[in-house]
């Protein structure tokens, strides 16, 4: 039989990809769930509150841009589809919408704590099982960046919202419907300067989960 040479690139991607669709997933089920639970059931009736990570995708977001992102190299940048909130429907607006806002990053986090302690297991079970410690730490990675990356104060990431409930007024009001050209600030935050320092940030919190093992 020939031998069948797969790339380490390949590799990572398949290992990447169930941990990108369970992380978008859960965040935009947390989003959903939240907004029931505060009185506000239109993900409800669209099928929306569901952990089935197909239920939120989106064709460009969720299928496009990995193989995009695989073929040419570029960094990934992905979304599910936005679960739809009837701000009308929360008895207290503002608190309300900022909740369900944060649900879905807060379970980002939650997420990343939850691959860090299966991480930790497999290491002690099957230290030799390369490929599926890479997935756990792929988790970890994915769901901190999410965390931290959707608190960002810029439409339509989360932070938006959050900021506006928090501090509504005409400015904030504005930042939070600039709709295409929130798009394009996000975008320029991207391939800015600014990035660099944020991802730092992000590989120093992810510093403390790799000194935490010394614990275990």
């Amino acid at each position: 039989m020939p031998h069948i040479q797969i790339s380490d690139k390949l590799i990572s991607f398949i290992a990447f990809l169930p941990v990108f669709f369970i992380s978008l997933g859960v965040h935009e089920f947390a989003h959903a769930l939240s907004a029931s639970i505060l009185g506000d059931d239109t993900a409800k009736k669209l099928g929306r509150l569901t952990l089935n990570p197909f239920k939120h995708a989106d064709l460009i977001g969720t299928y496009l841009m990995p193989i995009i992102a695989l073929t040419s190299g570029i960094a990934l940048i992905g979304w599910d589809k936005p679960v739809p909130v009837n701000r009308s429907k929360f008895k207290n607006t503002l608190r309300d919408d900022a909740l369900v806002s944060f649900a879905g990053p807060f379970s980002n986090f939650v997420l990343s704590i939850i691959f860090f302690l299966i991480l930790l297991m497999l290491n002690r079970m099957t230290p030799g099982s390369k490929f599926f410690l890479n997935i756990c730490w792929y988790g970890v990675f994915l769901n901190v960046f999410l965390f931290f990356f959707n608190l960002l104060p810029i439409p339509p990431l989360d932070g938006s919202h959050i900021l506006f409930d928090l501090f509504p007024n005409k400015f904030t009001a504005k930042l939070m419907n600039l709709g295409i050209y929130g798009s394009l600030l996000l975008m320029f935050f991207i391939y800015s300067p600014l990035w660099s320092y944020f991802m730092n940030f992000i590989n120093l919190v992810l510093s403390l989960f790799v000194k935490t093992t010394n614990f275990f």
